[in-house]
């Protein structure tokens, strides 16, 4: 029991903050809190598990700047799928789109999670405390992200029904795209480190122009099928 309240308050701690809870709030401005509550936890039990269980091997068989560019890419999409289609998401059947949601959110969480220091802190327990404890070392760091990640939820629930149309909406635009660019700035300098010289900065800089372009079309799109309807 206290190895289990070790692990959950430790695992609890380093997630409060972190760049998934934010990102589980921008979240809510796409899909219901159900889908996300769903594929949430599915996710944070096979990353916490692969992380127990299989220790370093993620990292060891994924290049890292893979990871980061991978995260980026997803970020960068949400950030534009929640300009673009927010209204078609409104008129199309309900059942075609909660029925992937918890897929969607299973597989954003899991590659924004993946390698995060409270992966690394799973990875830590696991090899500390041996496979004897592996069992327990998993539900305690599974339940502690779970925990901290509620919260993001929730807050990400009330500031849904609570604030003005739309205004949830640009927060969740403005976190993915800080998310995105953030991570593929960490994505070019691991490349630059370890697979060939490339112009990080400039290269950051053409990305991020020609998503900033696509985002405001993207908008400029919407608002011009708001006025003919």
């Amino acid at each position: 029991m206290i190895l289990l309240l070790k692990v959950f308050f430790t695992e609890f701690i380093a997630e409060m903050g972190d760049k998934t809870q934010l990102m589980l709030i921008a979240l809510t401005s796409k899909y219901k809190l159900r889908d996300i509550i769903f594929g949430t936890a599915i996710a944070i039990f096979v990353l916490n598990g692969l992380a127990v269980l299989a220790g370093g091997l993620v990292s060891e068989f994924i290049p890292e700047w893979l990871i980061k560019m991978i995260a980026a890419l997803a970020f960068l999409y949400f950030a534009a799928s929640t300009i673009a289609g927010d209204e078609e998401e409104e008129e199309e059947s309900g059942k075609s789109k909660i029925k992937f949601a918890p897929l969607a959110v299973f597989c954003t969480f899991f590659v924004a999670e993946l390698g995060d220091k409270t992966q690394l802190t799973a990875i830590t327990f696991g090899a500390n405390e041996g496979m004897g404890a592996a069992l327990i070392v998993w539900i305690g760091c599974s339940l502690g992200l779970f925990a901290a990640d509620i919260l993001g939820m929730l807050v990400g629930y009330l500031l849904k029904s609570k604030t003005p149309d739309g205004l949830l909406n640009t927060l969740a635009v403005a976190i993915f795209s800080v998310f995105g660019v953030y991570t593929l700035y960490q994505g070019l300098k691991l490349i630059r480190a370890s697979v060939c010289a490339i112009p990080v900065f400039p290269v950051l800089i053409v990305v991020t122009v020609i998503f900033a372009g696509l985002c405001g079309w993207l908008f400029y799109r919407r608002m011009k099928k708001k006025d003919v309807n």
